[in-house]
Formats: structure tokens, sequence, C-alpha cells
């Protein structure tokens, strides 16, 4: 492909890929009601400096992460598309970044093509696309920032090296307002080694400066505004959610620190049989300045997360955009060298993987269905797996020729996948589409009650009704309940019955519970027995009409 369509081409298989799925599938719980509720109370209230979750105080994130999400639905609706778009774009971008820093780095046309297409094929990069959560921004913010860095560096007039440390602040200011303080710690982690291996520190005290101050500008008009307006928040989110979550001995997610070497081979398919090969020439050719960045940015971050107490699979995206850059080097020079041995391996791999997997869903289709009446959800997640087959086994059998279908295998199974699921996870774990089934009843209910914060916040997200009440159930808002004027909005298990007979005093009552045992079982008894009921899955609603005075 020459260089002039590469770029058209990317930005056809990105519209393809990341946007056409965005609303095919309902929102995961928790995380993507959670963002898609905080991000409406924005645009309900007019609040945009503190977050609120249902109306409550919400400090565990900054706050740009959610402007984002709450454009995209101002923009296109609150509709699933809506909600989803910010992390299509920021990955799209990420993609973007990769193939310019692949250029700046080789200039070979193929080299930057291949270094994009396996970071955008990547399955947790591709997932993470369709997934309305702050880590896909976070990771642009974090790759722009080291991208700029090296085009800063590797710049010789004074010119573009100013606007590189100054677009490396503007990454940093967004960054931390998108998630917090990491945003500066992991450009510090790869620039200071690398700047003193290079004799250059000097060049870091006098750059260094200028993204200090652009960081500061971009960040401290809304940090000084979010202390005016909820003096607690700085102590609440530094404390929490860095000291805590990284070296308290109650961390949240504890973890052996060998976590992240697992999933760092599972995050690179369908290139990891690549990963040996890919790892062996950098570290012979640790030696080149480029080479050594990529190392560092892929190894400094992973060394951190895996040191600290608090882990979780998604810190560790920001190290997979200098994964991809090597994977796609030592691809291309296999190319080059007519080499196919190592990517018929990998197709072999992934071929193995796909077949087993189909395998075993037929099995267990035969011996214990999965799918009861979902025929087409079965179909898509068939025409997923035998994308993914087909694609590996081109490139097992013609891996020169083919080299690039394990992509597009994954990025159809990705796309697919989601949509594919069987009503029972749908039922259990997209609770805003039981919610949408019955939004007019709902939406007549002059009170409405919750005792999980994920139906919770899908229940308040779709009828545009951030004063759910939480029955029974605190999780993740105990800092923002423990306000005096957010005590009305919670309902304890021994004031329930009081709390119905006056709520339908006033009108009808509308509940969504989440049934997963005998607690939950018990909290329906003591409510009232002349509501109107709908279940699906674990999820039951019950709809209480207006009690006369």
């Amino acid at each position: 492909m020459s260089q002039r369509w590469t770029l058209p081409f990317l930005l056809v298989v990105l519209a393809l890929a990341y946007l056409l799925p965005l609303g095919t599938h309902g929102l995961w719980i928790p995380d993507e009601t959670r963002y898609a509720q905080i991000s409406q109370d924005m645009l309900l209230s007019g609040n945009w400096v503190s977050p609120h979750f249902m109306s409550l105080r919400y400090f565990e994130k900054p706050v740009a992460g959610y402007w984002m999400i709450a454009i995209g639905q101002a923009l296109f609706g609150d509709n699933l598309f809506g909600v989803r778009i910010a992390s299509a774009l920021s990955t799209g971008l990420s993609v973007w970044l990769c193939y310019l820093i692949a250029r700046r780095l080789w200039n070979e046309p193929r080299k930057s093509f291949a270094c994009a297409l396996l970071y955008m094929s990547f399955t947790i990069v591709a997932g993470q696309a369709g997934y309305a959560n702050l880590d896909p921004q976070f990771t642009f913010w974090v790759n722009l920032s080291l991208v700029a860095l090296w085009f800063a560096l590797d710049s010789v007039n004074r010119g573009p090296r100013l606007l590189g440390w100054a677009m490396l602040g503007l990454a940093c200011g967004m960054g931390f307002m998108t998630k917090g303080f990491l945003a500066w710690l992991l450009p510090v982690l790869i620039a200071l080694p690398w700047m003193l291996w290079q004799k250059r520190w000097r060049e870091l005290l006098t750059y260094g400066a200028v993204a200090i101050v652009v960081a500061i500008a971009v960040s401290l008009p809304w940090a000084l505004a979010v202390h005016a307006q909820e003096p607690d928040y700085w102590r609440f989110f530094f404390w929490h959610e860095h000291i805590r979550r990284f070296a308290g001995d109650d961390a949240q997610h504890d973890a052996p620190w060998w976590f992240y070497l697992p999933l760092l081979v599972a995050f690179s398919l369908p290139w990891a049989a690549l990963l040996p090969t890919a790892l062996k020439q950098a570290w012979q050719t640790r030696h080149q300045a480029g080479i050594a960045f990529l190392l560092l940015w892929l190894l400094m971050p992973l060394a951190f997360f895996s040191l600290s107490n608090g882990k979780l699979p998604t810190y560790i995206l920001p190290c997979l955009l200098p994964l991809a850059l090597l994977l796609g080097h030592a691809l291309a020079d296999h190319l080059k060298l007519e080499q196919g041995r190592v990517l018929g391996i990998n197709g072999l791999l992934n071929l193995t993987l796909g077949l087993i997997t189909l395998i075993t869903l037929v099995w267990l289709q035969l011996k214990n269905p999965l799918y009861a009446h979902e025929l087409h959800n079965l179909v898509l997640v068939f025409i997923g797996l035998i994308g993914w087959i087909m694609a590996n086994l081109l490139q097992a059998f013609r891996p020169l020729q083919c080299w690039a279908a394990p992509a597009f295998g994954s990025l159809l199974l990705i796309g697919v996948l989601p949509a594919g699921m069987p009503d029972s996870v749908v039922a259990n774990k997209m609770p805003d589409q039981f919610v949408l089934e019955h939004a007019e009843e709902l939406a007549q209910s002059g009170k409405l009650l919750s005792n999980d914060l994920g139906a919770a916040s899908a229940l308040a997200w779709r009828l545009k009704r951030p004063d759910v009440a939480l029955y029974n159930t605190i999780g993740e808002l105990k800092y923002g309940l423990a306000y005096p004027d957010s005590a009305k909005q919670r309902v304890d298990p021994d004031k329930v019955r009081q709390w119905m007979r006056e709520a339908r005093q006033s009108g009808s009552v509308g509940v969504v519970m989440r049934v997963k045992g005998d607690g939950e079982l018990q909290e329906i008894e003591r409510l009232p027995k002349d509501g109107k009921r709908y279940e699906q899955g674990n999820l039951v609603i019950l709809i209480f009409p207006q009690e006369a005075s």
C-alpha cells in the first residue's frame, strides 16, 4: 500500500471497527452505567466542576473524562453511541499517534502502517474503544505526552522542540484532569532515565519548565474551581485514590507483583507469537536512541504498576503503544527479509485458540445451552469466531502475503462479540436494556428506588432522573452518602416500609431490584405486595401505584 492511501485506509477501518458497533448492545455494569450517569448529571445540573453520581458527591476521579462523555451525549443524544463515542475517538487518536511516531522513528511506510494496524487490532485496545470509561481517554493523553516528548527530543530546531515540550505539558494537564497525578508521573519515569543516559539533563531542566508551565496553566483553573466548590475534594482524591490505592495495606484489587506479565501476553493478541522475536530484537538494538526510548516507555510503567499494591488489568494500557511499535518494527523487518516462519507460527497459535473456543462453544451449546432462543446472537458469535479462524488460517499458510489478516479477524470478533452475548448475560449485566423496555411506566413514577448501584445508575440514565433512592446499598457512594444533605437518598431495610408509604402518598413508585441471593429476596419481602412485577434474569422491576391519602 502506498503511503498516500495508508491513513485513509486506516481511517475507514477505524470507522467500521470502532464506530459501527457502538450502539449494538447495552451498557455494561458497573463502569459504563456509572460514567454515563455522571456525565449526564453534568448536562442536567449544569455543574461542570465537581462530579456527582446520582446527585451524590463522587470524587474518585477528576472531571475532564466526564466532560468528554458529556459532550458526546450533548452532540449525539443520551444514547449508547453518545456515551461511547469519546472512547472510540480517543482510541482512534492513539492509533494515529502510533502511526506518526513510527513514521518519525523509521520513515518506512509499511512499518508505520504495520505498527498502527497492530495497535488498533490488539483485542484489549479494540474492546476498550467500544467501552464507556476513562481508560481510553487517559491512555490517549499518556500516549500524546510521550509521542510529543519524542518529537521534542528528536527535533534539531528550537521551534519544533519548544512545540513538542508544550504539547507534552498540554497532554499532562489533560491527563491529570482525566485520571489524576499518574499523568505527570509516567512521562517522568521515561524522560528522566533517557535524558540522563543521553547526557541531556540540561535540556530537561530548560525545556521541562515549559511543559510544567503549560500543564499548570491547563489544570489550575479547574483545580481552584473544584476546591472552591468542594473544599474536601483534594484531600479525598489524593489520599483515597492515590496513596491508599497504590501503597496502602488495604489497597483495592490487591494482586501479586507478576500480575501484569501474563496479561501483557494476552493483551498482545492476536500478535502474541511475535513477542519473543520483537523483544529480543529490541534488546539487541537497545543502544539505538529510539529503541531505548520505546523500551523505557514499555518497562518503566509496567514496573511501577507491578510494584503498586492495587492492580487492575487496564492500568497497563499505556504500555501497549510502545509494544505495538516494537512488534510492528520486527514484523516489517521479517517481511523485508521474506522470513515468514514466525508469522506462520502466530497464525497457527491464533487458529488453535479460535478452534478451541469454537469447539467449546458447540459442546456447551449441545450439553448445557448458553443460548436458548437467541439464534441471532449465536450466529453473530459464530461469524466472529469463523472470521478469526479464517483470517489466521490465511496467515498460517501464506504468512508473507497475508501477514495482516489476524488484525481483521480480531476487529471482526471484538466488534460482534458484545452484541452476540446470550440473553442471560444481557439481562444480568446490561440492566439499561430491561429498564428501556419499561421506561414509559417507570418514567411516570413519582419516586424511584433500587438496591444495586449498577441497576440504579442504569435507571437514572435511561430516565434522566438522578434522584434514585438507594435501598440497602452504599458501595462506592459511601463518601457521598456521608454528607448530611445526601442522607435522604439512602433507605435502610428497617425504614423501607415507612419510606414506601410516604412515597406512595404523592404518586406511584418504580423499583428496580437485582436479586442475586437470599439477602436480596429478603429485601423484596419487605416491600409491599401489590406492585406490578416484571422479571428478567436477576432483575426485577416493580411498579407500585399511588395510595389514597
